[in-house]
C-alpha cells in the first residue's frame, strides 16, 4: 500500500503488486480522502441551486403534486441565507417560474416569501420533455459563471414527450456545467432514464415512493449540495509507455464508471473529472494493462494524482513486479477483490430485473440468486434486504426463486440503489 497527503487530502494505493510471468493486467483501489482543512483552504464561491419540479398532468393523482409542491418549500426554507436560487416549471417545455425577470435571486425572507407564493400558483397539466427542463437549468447555470450550480429533478414519469436523442444531446451540453440528483416519486417513471441524467452530471438517482416524503428527501439534498465546497476535483492518470487504462470507475460509496469519461491531457495522461467534494472518501478502481517483464523486474504502472484546478493535491503510485513465486503472484488484495464483486452485484441486479421484466424467468431467477449471493458475501446488507423484496431466499436449502406477487415500488428501489456499495476500509 502506497500513499501522500497534503493539507486536506490524502491519496491511498491498495494493491497486490506482484504478478506471475507473463501476466499483464495490475489493479489497484485508489482511496481519495478529503477533510476540513480542504474545505477552509477552497476559495468562497456563490451558489446556485435550481429546483425542476414536475408538472406534468400524470402528477395530478395520488398526492404526487401536493407532495411536490411542499417538498419545493421545504428546500427554499432550507438553502442558507445568500443562496441564488431559481424554480424551473417542467412539462412538454421547461418554464422559469420564479423568478421571472431574472436568472435568479438570493434566498432571503423577501424572495423566500415570493417564492412560495410561485409555488403556490402551479399547476399540473401538460407532458414531460426532461431534455427541455435540463436546457433550461443549463442556461440559468451559464448565467452564473463561475457559481457552484447544482439542481434537484423530479418526475412522476417517462420521457414520453421528446425524442430520446434529444435527452441526450442536452444531458450531454449540461456535463460540468451544473450537477443534477435526480428523484423519481409514485413508480411510472424509469430508472434507466434518471439514472443516465445523474451519473452524467455526477448526481444521485432514488425513488421516492411515497409523497410524503419528499419534504425530507429535498431537505437532505440541499444540505448535501451545500456541505461541497470544492466545485471540481480531476483524477489523473499517467502510465508510461506501452500500457494502457482499461478502466477507472468510481466503487464506493456507488458504482459510476469514468471511464468514457477520460479527456487526453497530453501524451499517455488521461484525466477523469470527479465532481465537487466536501468532506469525504471514495474509492476508485483503476484497471491497467502493462507489457510484461521478466521475473524480478519493477515497473510503474501508473501514477495517479488528484488536481483542484492545475494544482496537485495529492499522489500515489501503482507498482508491478513479476515474480515466479505463486504465493506472492496469487495473493489478492481484499480491496480489489471485494469492489470487484460489487460491480458484478451491481450489474447482476440490473440484468436480472430487465430479464424479469422481460418475462426470461430462468435468467432472472439466475441472475438474482447470484446477486443474493454476493450481497451475503460482501456484507451489503442493504442490497441484500432489497432483493428480499423480489425474490423469496430459502436458508435452508440455499434456493432462491423469483416472488409470484411484487410491488412495482421494490423492484424499483432495488434498481434505483443497486450500484449503492458496501465499503471497505484500507485498516479492514
Amino acid at each position: 500500500m502506497s500513499s501522500s497527503a497534503a493539507e486536506g487530502i490524502s491519496v491511498t494505493i491498495d494493491q497486490n503488486e506482484f504478478l506471475s510471468d507473463g501476466a499483464d493486467t495490475v489493479d489497484a483501489i485508489v482511496t481519495v480522502q478529503t477533510d476540513n482543512d480542504l474545505m477552509v483552504a477552497a476559495p468562497a464561491q456563490e451558489r446556485l441551486e435550481i429546483l425542476i419540479i414536475d408538472c406534468s398532468g400524470s402528477m395530478k393523482s395520488k398526492n404526487k403534486f401536493a407532495g411536490a409542491l411542499r417538498a419545493t418549500t421545504a428546500a427554499i426554507d432550507a438553502m442558507p441565507e445568500g443562496t441564488r436560487f431559481a424554480i424551473v416549471e417542467g412539462t412538454a417545455m421547461a418554464r422559469l417560474v420564479f423568478p421571472t425577470d431574472v436568472p435568479s435571486l438570493p434566498a432571503n425572507a423577501d424572495s423566500r416569501a415570493a417564492a412560495r407564493r410561485a409555488v403556490d400558483r402551479l399547476r399540473a397539466n401538460g407532458g414531460t420533455s426532461m431534455g427541455s427542463w435540463l436546457g433550461q437549468a443549463r442556461q440559468l447555470a451559464q448565467k452564473h459563471p463561475g457559481a457552484m450550480a447544482h439542481a434537484i429533478l423530479l418526475t412522476d414519469g417517462k420521457n414520453e414527450h421528446e425524442h430520446a436523442d434529444a435527452l441526450g444531446e442536452e444531458i450531454e451540453k449540461s456535463e460540468g456545467v451544473f450537477t443534477c440528483d435526480c428523484r423519481g416519486v409514485g413508480t411510472d417513471w424509469r430508472v434507466d432514464e434518471l439514472r443516465r441524467i445523474a451519473t452524467a452530471l455526477h448526481g444521485t438517482v432514488d425513488i421516492v415512493a411515497d409523497p410524503a416524503e419528499l419534504a425530507a428527501d429535498f431537505t437532505a439534498l440541499l444540505h448535501a449540495s451545500m456541505a461541497r465546497s470544492i466545485p471540481e476535483l480531476t483524477l489523473r492518470v499517467w502510465t508510461p509507455v506501452g500500457a494502457t487504462v482499461r478502466f477507472v470507475k468510481q466503487v464506493a460509496p456507488a458504482i459510476e464508471d469514468l471511464t468514457a469519461r477520460r479527456v487526453e491531457s497530453s501524451a499517455q495522461v488521461g484525466d477523469y473529472p470527479l465532481g465537487a467534494w466536501g468532506v469525504e472518501d471514495r474509492d476508485y478502481h483503476v484497471e491497467v494493462r502493462v507489457e510484461p517483464a521478466a521475473a524480478g523486474r519493477e515497473k510503474l504502472a501508473a501514477r495517479v494524482s488528484v488536481l483542484a484546478g492545475d494544482q496537485v493535491l495529492g499522489q500515489g503510485l501503482v507498482k508491478a513486479v513479476w515474480t515466479t513465486d505463486t504465493e506472492l503472484s496469487t495473493r489478492i488484495s481484499r480491496r480489489v477483490a471485494h469492489y470487484t464483486g460489487q460491480a458484478e452485484l451491481a450489474e447482476v441486479v440490473q440484468e436480472g430485473l430487465a430479464a424479469r421484466k422481460s418475462g426470461d424467468i430462468e435468467t432472472a431467477t439466475a441472475k438474482l440468486r447470484r446477486a443474493v449471493q454476493l450481497a451475503a458475501e460482501s456484507g451489503n446488507d442493504g442490497t441484500a434486504k432489497l432483493l428480499r423484496g423480489v425474490v423469496e431466499v430459502d436458508e435452508q436449502h440455499g434456493t432462491v426463486r423469483l416472488r409470484s406477487g411484487v410491488a412495482a415500488a421494490d423492484e424499483m428501489a432495488l434498481d434505483a440503489r443497486s450500484t449503492k456499495t458496501a465499503r471497505v476500509r484500507q485498516e479492514d
